[in-house]
Parts: C-alpha cells; sequence; structure tokens
C-alpha cells in the first residue's frame, strides 16, 4: 500500500472516528448515534431526529420548534446554536420574512431571538465561521442583510441591500432573487448568489460588527441562474449550480480580493437531452475527492471526482435522487451515506455511499415527512 493512499485512509477513519465520539458524547455514550435537524416548509417548522450512522436509520423525535415556511437551517461551527431562514409573508407587522435562532440543547432546542428580515421570501440563511454574523437572502425581495450574532441571540438588521439586476430569462429574471449567503474559507469575504440578475455579490467581511462592503461581482452566462455556491477544501475553488440552465460552474477564488474566476463549466443534463432546466445544489466529501449535485424536475444526482489540488470535476455517474423534487442533500459526518430532502415527495431518502470509490447506493430507504427543505446534523 502505498503512502498517499495510507493517508488518505487515516484521514477517512479519523475524521469518521471523531464523528462518532462526539456522536456517543451527546447520546450518553450509544455510539454512532446523532441528533438531527430537519426544516419542514409546512406547519412543522423544525423537526428532530435521531441517527445512526451503523445503519443508516433515521428515527423521529418530534417536533423540536414550531415555525411555518422553514426554508433552511444553518448551525453555529461549535454546534450550539441553530438558526432557521423562514419564507412567510409577514413578520412583527412587516411585509417581510423571517430569521430565528434557538440554543441546541440535550434533547432539542431552545428558542432565543427572531428578527424580519430585508424582504419577502426569506429562504437562505448561513453562519460564519466567528458565529458573529449571520447572513439572510430573500428570494421574493430578492435583497439580503445581516445580523449580529451574540451568545447566539440575533440584532435587528446590521446591513441589507436590495438588489435590481434582472436576466434575460422573462419568466424566472423579471427581478432581482437573491438565493443563497456564504462565506469565503478565511471568513474575510461574504457572498450572496443572486439567481434574478446573474451575478455572485462579493462584500468584505467585518465579522465583529456584521457589516458587508461592497468588493466586487461575479457574473455568469446570462440566464444561468446562480443559486448556491459552496467551497472545496483545498480553500481555492468554489462551486457555483446555476439553476436556470442546469450548469456547475468551477471557479478560482481570489485571497487576495475574494474575486472569482471561471475555470471550467460542466453540464447538468445529458448531450441532447431534453426536458427541465433546474439545477439546485453541491455537498463536497472532506478530502475533496468527491462532489455531489442535484437536478430537480427529472430528480436526479450527479456524482463528480474531483482534482483535490485544482478542483476540476470528471463527471462519474447519474442516480435518482428517490423523490421529487431534491431541494437540498447532505453527507453525513461518516460520510458513508447522503440524505437527501425530497421537498415535494415528503421524505427523506437514505441512500449508503461507498466511501472509496465515491459511488451511491441506486435506492435509499424513506422517512416521511412534510415538505422536507433543509438537513442538519448537531
Amino acid at each position: 500500500m502505498n503512502e498517499m493512499k495510507t493517508r488518505r485512509d487515516f484521514l477517512l477513519g479519523s475524521g469518521a472516528a471523531l464523528a462518532e465520539v462526539v456522536a456517543a458524547q451527546k447520546f450518553g455514550g450509544r455510539a454512532m448515534k446523532q441528533r438531527v435537524f430537519v426544516a419542514s416548509g409546512a406547519k412543522d417548522g423544525i423537526l428532530a431526529f435521531e441517527w445512526d450512522a451503523e445503519n443508516g436509520k433515521l428515527e423521529s423525535r418530534g417536533e423540536a420548534a414550531k415555525l411555518e415556511i422553514v426554508d433552511w437551517l444553518a448551525l453555529s461551527h461549535d454546534k450550539k446554536h441553530l438558526y432557521a431562514a423562514c419564507e412567510v409573508e409577514s413578520f412583527n407587522g412587516r411585509a417581510t420574512g423571517m430569521v430565528a435562532s434557538f440554543a441546541v440543547e440535550s434533547g432539542g432546542v431552545r428558542k432565543l431571538s427572531a428578527r424580519n428580515s430585508a424582504s419577502k421570501g426569506t429562504c437562505h440563511c448561513a453562519v460564519d465561521a466567528t458565529g458573529n454574523v449571520l447572513l439572510a437572502a430573500d428570494y421574493g425581495g430578492g435583497s439580503a442583510a445581516s445580523f449580529a450574532a451574540r451568545d447566539g441571540a440575533l440584532s435587528e438588521v446590521v446591513w441589507s441591500e436590495h438588489y435590481t439586476l434582472t436576466g434575460p430569462n422573462k419568466e424566472r429574471q423579471e427581478a432581482a432573487h437573491a438565493h443563497f449567503a456564504s462565506y469565503s474559507p478565511d471568513n474575510r469575504f461574504a457572498y450572496v448568489n443572486d439567481l434574478g440578475g446573474d451575478v455572485i455579490h462579493i462584500y468584505a467581511l467585518d465579522a465583529a460588527t456584521a457589516k458587508l462592503t461592497k468588493a466586487g461581482e461575479y457574473h455568469s452566462a446570462p440566464g444561468a441562474g446562480p443559486r448556491t455556491l459552496r467551497f472545496h477544501p483545498n480553500a481555492h475553488i468554489a462551486y457555483s449550480v446555476n439553476e436556470l440552465d442546469a450548469t456547475i460552474d468551477v471557479l478560482a477564488w481570489s485571497k487576495a480580493d475574494g474575486a472569482l474566476t471561471l475555470v471550467e463549466r460542466h453540464e447538468m443534463l445529458e448531450r441532447g437531452e431534453e426536458g427541465p432546466r433546474w439545477g439546485c445544489d453541491t455537498a463536497i466529501t472532506r478530502d475533496g475527492r468527491f462532489v455531489y449535485a442535484a437536478h430537480r424536475g427529472n430528480d436526479f444526482l450527479l456524482s463528480f471526482k474531483a482534482d483535490v489540488g485544482s478542483g476540476r470535476l470528471t463527471r462519474m455517474e447519474r442516480t435518482p435522487a428517490g423523490g421529487k423534487i431534491p431541494r437540498s442533500f447532505v453527507l453525513d459526518p461518516t460520510e458513508r451515506w447522503l440524505l437527501v430532502a425530497n421537498q415535494k415527495s415528503d421524505y427523506v431518502t437514505v441512500f449508503a455511499r461507498d466511501v472509496e470509490s465515491g459511488r451511491i447506493a441506486k435506492t435509499g430507504t424513506n422517512v416521511v415527512l412534510a415538505e422536507p427543505m433543509s438537513i442538519v446534523f448537531a
């Protein structure tokens, strides 16, 4: 066995072992068990589950928090605080969406705060590496907002911006549609994907104050509709999934100024394939060797091998998502399983994954719940 393979196996094994230790601590020494929260777009709010990584079993533990139309959940890096983006029509008498925060405690969560976002359609939120900043994206209102987070409690809006760019797709890009917020690997920059304007807005981030300052823009192909942005573990490549033309932009990230530059672009559909173009999101393994993407409408997962150094992708295979409209998906901490929130099927599908080859099982098991939107392992 060569040295590279030995080191890789050690990293994979140590990562899984660490996840097991943490999980065992949280569940009274029962190895490989961990708490999971799932956002429901229905009236159920945030649902709690217990995850058994030994057999890929997800068991309901009831309602963790009563909220309506929870589009996204974000967990602080220390796993002490949980944040929710809610696509409600109004909050506190104002026509905006809402963000809420919770303390993660044994057996559930305790509500800490709830705030108005900048406008309607709050669909995503992201907490920075320090735990001091929460960013929210408002799809319907085409805006983004930042909040200071202090011991999990959110301030009122610190910074906001309402976008005005539009795109050539008259049905989907008639206005700006902020869809996703993220941070650079060094936490010095923040990014907001605007699906309506074919742009990723780039900001310098002051984590102490939660203030953002404009630092640039990345423009996708016209009509592409950039939806999500995920950074590769090599800390100099990011992947932007374009919803409207079903492509993935592989982007070089500049540590100096936060800029994004196109390296290559991948089509999600087969050459000549008809049908919907509805790209969604990506998930990346900790070692950076594999990248997975989801496409809705014809509902499939797409697996890629990634060059760890360059981040360039090589297509592997396409497998069914297990249900209708895979809104989001995550790898479990052991990376032996992949969980898909199949929004319109009303269940989460659990797929086995081969850690060495990166291949995902063709079929999985379903756990029923209303409109799953987002999954986090706590």
